[in-house]
């Protein structure tokens, strides 16, 4: 039968289901609308039952709620495992178990559950901004915890965030402790299911007009690069990531079989050795200078015969890489029939006029290295515009670009510029990536993101090889020296952070960014590699998963004797709280009046003392004790009850 709800009192219940509620808003942005919905009523109606005005729900009422919402998110999810499941599930059962408590226990439990829902959100960002507002959470969790436990400082704000302050304060060298020496596992902590890592926006295998220039309105971060020497000049930045090869009269994609020969790579020059801080894209591919070193490659990754740099496995942590590459080479100037067949391959049909014009400039050219110039020579004097925003494109999607729009992004000059390389008989493939990037001096690295997303094209020539030719160039050199922004004429989608010249805006940005990237590589990519790193760079050398907990239990130990010896110090008195400090005024009251109290002796004996040997006092001392024992051990202590105390003993006069 439905009953309204004793505990906790109302001072008190405002700590708990605020805490609850600030641990639940972030997961509104992920889960169903009507379990977000459903949650916050839960919690709505537990807070009104708490001042009496609703009756709590019954056994019945609460079986059917959570069947009802177990068989939703059931249906919503396919499963009740898994990340977003999982989280669904606990937000769930942590809005019932508000409405399930009747009791301390209870309200104990449900702060624990708070805890745990407050790293759940970890699950899907780690920004600073976010673990300062969890912090601000966990804050008013322990608030909660203060009051369940000192309900005397329910209706005092200050006090109770002073105290919890002060708590977590005291546990920062634990949380320390813990933090670098806690054994850090290979993968996922408890092997998280595949719906842990959701797709990033990046760089997909597969090219078709317009793909990139939708990527290049994002300002989020690809990776950032930092240089062990000079930086070269950001119009030789060129970050390779894919090659696409096969051509079906739209999308370009990439090729995966059929020739097996290892690309030739021929260098000259000084190497450029650089770090990469890749951002989790959920795909294997990484990002390296043109072209890297076959001998230099990071462990867990491994370089293609068309030098694609992949890892071992999808990238879905922040990962730092080590890579040395040339930028002056020649590749592939032996490359095989079957290669080179694979790179001439173009549909039977379709754009007929760009067939034609490759045909005439073949015939007119004296070598393919003339046909190359031609082609640059077209897209740079004739009226080509650059633009994120080109008229969508029909069926022959080239003519329409080289004949009538003239309006286009990198990829459809990449693409009609291959297109026209084969049609002409010259070897001709895409390579996609990034090109140039932002300095930031605050960090000395560069930050290169979405929006520098970019697409080029390799020929091969006889004698050279593969030889990198970069069409967009030619119709907007601004684009390859100075960056995407200043390539753009105003009105264009792109980013306000990557558009805007306020100085003074982007100093904060780059700020923000060395602090963030610190925080990610310290913080948040704080894991079994770096943890043994840290250790090695300290003299210990390679240290194994159990030194580290018996490191971890001896400075645990010392932390604690530390903590006691200080706690227990000799002559150290703890202070005591205001409603210990008034009754023991009252109790000097009566000692002035002979009536001094032993350490030993409780507040009933006391008044009942009182009452046997002054009796006239019995009255005013039965009144300031009962509230006394109120304050300090009953559920119900609130302001008002402090207030009519201090009353009564600041005007008691035995």
């Amino acid at each position: 039968m439905a009953r309204h709800s004793s505990f906790p009192p109302l001072p008190a219940a405002h700590w708990l289901f605020a805490g609850i509620a600030l641990v639940i808003a972030p997961h509104a942005a992920h889960l169903p609308v009507w379990l977000s919905a459903l949650a916050f009523a839960m919690i709505a109606w537990r807070w009104t039952a708490a001042s009496g005005r609703l009756p709590l729900p019954g056994k019945w009422i609460l079986m059917l709620l959570l069947a009802g919402s177990a068989a939703g998110i059931l249906l919503e999810y396919r499963t009740l495992f898994g990340r977003d499941a999982g989280v669904a599930m606990l937000t769930l059962m942590l809005a019932l178990k508000l409405l399930e408590m009747r009791g301390y226990r209870d309200a104990m439990l449900t702060v624990f559950l708070g805890y745990f829902l407050v790293i759940t959100n970890f699950f899907y960002a780690q920004e600073i901004p976010f673990a300062v507002y969890l912090f601000a959470v966990v804050l008013v969790l322990t608030a909660a915890l203060v009051v369940l436990n000192h309900p005397a400082s329910a209706g005092q704000w200050r006090r109770p965030l002073k105290f919890s302050a002060q708590l977590l304060l005291q546990a920062a060298p634990l949380m320390l402790l813990f933090f670098l020496l806690f054994p850090r596992t290979g993968g996922p902590l408890w092997g998280m299911p595949s719906d842990a890592f959701s797709a990033k926006t990046g760089l997909s295998e597969n090219m078709s007009p317009g793909s990139i220039s939708q990527l290049v309105q994002s300002d989020a971060i690809a990776f950032r690069a930092e240089f062990a020497s000079v930086a070269p000049p950001p119009s030789r930045l060129y970050w390779r990531a894919l090659v696409l090869e096969n051509f079906d009269g739209r999308n370009w994609s990439r090729n995966r079989g059929g020739y097996a020969a290892e690309t030739t790579i021929e260098t000259t020059g000084t190497p450029v050795s650089y770090t990469l801080t890749v951002e989790p894209h959920d795909k294997p591919w990484v990002f390296a200078l043109e072209v890297p070193d076959p001998l230099t490659v990071p462990q867990d990754t491994r370089l293609t015969r068309d030098l694609q740099l992949l890892a071992n496995k999808p990238v879905q942590r922040l990962t730092r890489y080590t890579l040395t590459s040339y930028l002056d080479y020649r590749i592939g100037r032996d490359a095989g029939p079957g290669q080179l067949r694979n790179a001439l391959f173009l549909p039977r049909n379709g754009n007929p006029q760009a067939r034609e014009l490759a045909r005439r400039v073949r015939d007119e050219a004296g070598s393919d290295a003339d046909v190359v110039a031609r082609i640059l020579a077209l897209f740079r004097e004739q009226d080509y515009a650059y633009t994120l925003t080109p008229p969508l494109l029909g069926q022959d999607g080239v003519d329409e670009f080289l004949f009538k729009t003239r309006k286009g992004f990198c990829e459809h000059y990449a693409g009609a510029f291959t297109f026209l390389m084969r049609a002409a008989g010259v070897p001709a493939r895409i390579v996609t990536g990034y090109q140039g990037g932002e300095f930031n001096p605050v960090g000395s690295y560069f930050i290169v993101r979405q929006s520098d997303a970019h697409a080029w094209s390799e020929v091969w020539l006889q004698g050279r090889g593969w030889v990198r030719v970069d069409p967009t160039a030619a119709v907007s050199s601004t684009r390859i020296e100075n960056g995407i922004a200043s390539a753009l004429p105003a009105g264009e989608p792109l980013p306000f952070l990557v558009r805007t010249d306020m100085e003074w805006l982007k100093h904060l940005r780059q700020g923000w960014d060395a602090v963030s990237t610190y925080w990610d590589l310290w913080v948040v990519g704080f894991d079994q590699e770096e943890q043994i790193g840290l250790f090695a760079r300290l003299g210990f050398g390679i240290v194994s998963w159990r030194e580290l907990v018996w490191g971890m239990a001896i400075g645990l130990g010392l932390l604690l004797a530390a903590i006691a010896a200080f706690v227990f110090r000799p002559g150290r008195r703890p202070a005591p709280d205001k409603v210990q400090a008034l009754y023991l005024k009252f109790c000097a009251k009566l000692e002035k009046a002979g009536l001094a109290r032993p350490p030993s002796e409780g507040p009933l004996d006391f008044a009942e003392r009182v009452r046997w040997q002054r009796p006239e006092l019995a009255a005013g001392t039965d009144a300031v004790v009962h509230l006394y024992i109120q304050l300090r051990y009953g559920a119900r202590a609130s302001s008002e009850i402090y207030g009519e105390f201090a009353s009564l003993v600041r005007n008691f006069k035995p």
